[in-house]
C-alpha cells in the first residue's frame, strides 16, 4: 500500500461496498474484495489515529494537559450573545 493516501483508500474502499452491495460476483472474488476492503478500513483507522494524536498534541496547554473543546462552541456562544432581541 505504498503511496496510498487516506482519500484514495477511501474511495477504493467505497468502491469495495458497492460491488459486494450490487453481487453478482463469485464466492472467490466477493472473498478477495472483501480482505481487500478489511485492509483498507484497517488502514484508515490507523491513518485516523494518527491525526486524532496530532490533534491531542496541538491542543495539549503549556503544562501538558489536554484542552478539550467543542468544535461548534466558539459559533453557538456567539449567537446567544447576540441572538434574537425579546
Amino acid at each position: 500500500m505504498t503511496n496510498l493516501t487516506f482519500e484514495k483508500a477511501l474511495a477504493e474502499l467505497e468502491q469495495i461496498v458497492a460491488k459486494l452491495e450490487k453481487g453478482g460476483i463469485s464466492l472467490n472474488e466477493s472473498l478477495a474484495l472483501f480482505e481487500k476492503g478489511v485492509k483498507m478500513s484497517r488502514f484508515l483507522r490507523a491513518e485516523l489515529d494518527k491525526a486524532e494524536r496530532k490533534v491531542e498534541i496541538l491542543l495539549k496547554d503549556e503544562k501538558g494537559h489536554l484542552k478539550t473543546e467543542d468544535f461548534g462552541a466558539e459559533e453557538e456562544e456567539g449567537k446567544e450573545e447576540g441572538g434574537g432581541d425579546a
